[in-house]
């Protein structure tokens, strides 16, 4: 087993995305070929309502699918595939945009604080038009394991023989997030194909074989290798994703990401005359 070596750490930027929501952005548009097959990371987290209850009203995608995971608070959703509700505190939300969906994303006034995450992912060529899919995944369907200060819950991909809440999921990319009380260590083997991320949004740890210190809100981008390694400084809980890169052309404009300009000039032309 090859350590994974850190590549890059991204802090992110704060942003202003839909009608007025802030956000930081750790990853997005102009880096498609470092994080490849992801397309970009957002965190989102006030306990100011006015920094997110403007939302994200109805706005179209294609190409991509899309993974909301939800630490506090509630969003509500709705789209044109006619699925509706509200994914609160440990729900996440899988949807596929595939050949496109016209949705909104609207956060709830609620006391406390609002936090959670959005990562989109790249579809290959052979899947950008495929059927639009939702999937809403409440807390209690989102299989853990849990033993002696570790807790890791399998949103998606295969953790320890477990299988993650989000199946049929175009090239199984592996998500989960993990707990881990102080002092406590995480190892963990991933496919050497996939690319790996780590984004540490709770307390801090120290990775690899050489103790290197990370704090929080920190992104992780490795180098090639299968094993990563790390041990928890104090209480942390982070979230680790991982895909096998497709090496493809992007084309990305907005909210539709496709593999040619002319591609991109067709979704948007289909919008403009309502046959999207």
């Amino acid at each position: 087993m090859e350590e994974c070596k850190i590549k890059k750490i991204l802090t992110g930027h704060y942003v202003m995305e839909g009608a007025g929501v802030k956000l930081k952005r750790i990853f997005g548009f102009g880096a498609a070929e470092l994080t490849d097959p992801f397309l970009l990371f957002d965190h989102f987290g006030s306990d100011n309502p006015d920094d997110y209850i403007r939302g994200f009203p109805w706005h179209p995608h294609r190409g991509i699918e899309t993974m909301t995971f939800m630490i506090s608070g509630d969003v509500e959703h709705g789209d044109s595939l006619g699925n509706k509700g509200v994914i609160g505190a440990g729900d996440a939300q899988w949807m596929t945009a595939g050949s496109g969906i016209i949705h909104q994303e609207m956060p709830q006034k609620t006391a406390g604080y609002l936090k959670g995450f959005q990562l989109w992912v790249n579809l290959p060529a052979r899947d950008k038009m495929c059927t639009p899919k939702y999937r809403d995944i409440t807390s209690d369907k989102i299989p853990s394991l849990s033993s002696d200060g570790i807790i890791v819950q399998v949103l998606s991909g295969e953790f320890n023989g477990i299988k993650g809440a989000a199946q049929d999921i175009s090239g199984n990319p592996l998500y989960i997030d993990v707990s881990l009380e102080a002092e406590k260590e995480f190892t963990i083997e991933i496919d050497i194909e996939y690319k790996k991320f780590l984004y540490l949004y709770e307390g801090n740890i120290l990775y690899g074989s050489d103790s290197q210190n990370i704090k929080k809100e920190s992104m992780l981008i490795f180098e090639p290798g299968d094993r990563l390694l790390l041990k928890a400084a104090e209480k942390s809980r982070f979230i680790i994703f991982a895909g096998k890169p497709l090496n493809e052309p992007v084309a990305w404009r907005g909210p539709i990401v496709m593999n040619t300009d002319e591609e991109l000039d067709t979704a948007f032309s289909q919008l403009r005359d309502g046959t999207f």
